[in-house]
C-alpha cells in the first residue's frame, strides 16, 4: 500500500514557532503509511485577484500544486486575537481559487494548533473550520489537537517532549490516516 501523502502548513511565519515545531512533531510521529511534506506560506504575496491569472504567481502555483497532489492537508494554526493569522488566511484565499474547483475543494483537512495560552487554539480552530467550509474542504471530524501552554510541552530546541501531547498527536494522525483510507 502506497503511503498517504499529506501536505502540512504551519500558520505561523515566526522562526521559533510552536506550530512549526508541532508540524515537525507530526512528521516524526506520523504512522508508517503516511508521508508528511511541508507547504511553505511565507513567500506568498497578499491575495490580489488581479494577480490570479494562470494559477497565480510562482509561490502560489507551487503551493497549489502541492495541495492538489496530496491525499490530505494538515494545518497547524496559532491563535492571534481570537482567530487565525493573516498569513494562513491569505494562503487559504490563494489555494481556494478558482472557487468550487480549487485544490481545496473536497480536500480532507486535519487541524491542530499550539499556543502559550491556557485556551489552546480552540477559537482559531473554530474560525479555521468556518473558513474551510467556504472552500468546500472536508474537515476531519476528530477532537482537535489543542496544545495549550506550549512553552511547557516543547524543549528549548522546539522538540515536543510532553508525552501526553505526543500520544494525542500520534493518535490523531493514526485516525486521520484510517479516515483517509476509508475514503472519508
Amino acid at each position: 500500500m502506497e503511503p498517504l501523502h499529506i501536505v502540512a502548513i504551519s500558520g505561523s511565519l515566526r522562526a521559533g514557532s510552536f506550530n512549526s515545531a508541532l508540524v515537525e512533531a507530526a512528521r516524526e510521529l506520523a504512522p508508517a503509511a503516511m508521508r508528511i511534506e511541508l507547504g511553505a506560506i511565507g513567500d506568498l504575496p497578499l491575495y490580489n485577484a488581479d494577480l490570479d491569472a494562470d494559477g497565480g504567481p510562482p509561490p502560489v502555483r507551487r503551493l497549489k500544486d502541492q495541495v492538489s497532489a496530496a491525499d490530505g492537508l494538515l494545518i497547524a494554526t496559532p491563535e492571534y486575537n481570537y482567530g487565525i493569522p493573516g498569513g494562513l488566511k491569505n494562503a487559504i484565499d490563494w489555494v481556494s481559487r478558482p472557487a468550487y474547483r480549487s485544490p481545496l475543494a473536497h480536500k480532507p483537512v486535519a487541524i491542530m494548533g499550539a499556543t502559550i495560552s491556557a485556551a489552546g487554539t480552540a477559537r482559531a480552530q473554530g474560525q479555521l473550520k468556518q473558513v474551510l467550509l467556504g472552500t468546500l474542504s472536508e474537515v476531519f471530524p476528530h477532537p482537535e489537537v489543542l496544545v495549550a501552554h506550549a512553552q511547557t510541552r516543547f524543549d528549548a530546541e522546539r522538540r515536543l517532549t510532553d508525552q501526553a501531547t505526543r500520544d494525542a498527536l500520534a493518535t490523531m494522525l493514526e485516525r486521520y490516516a484510517a479516515w483517509l483510507r476509508r475514503g472519508r
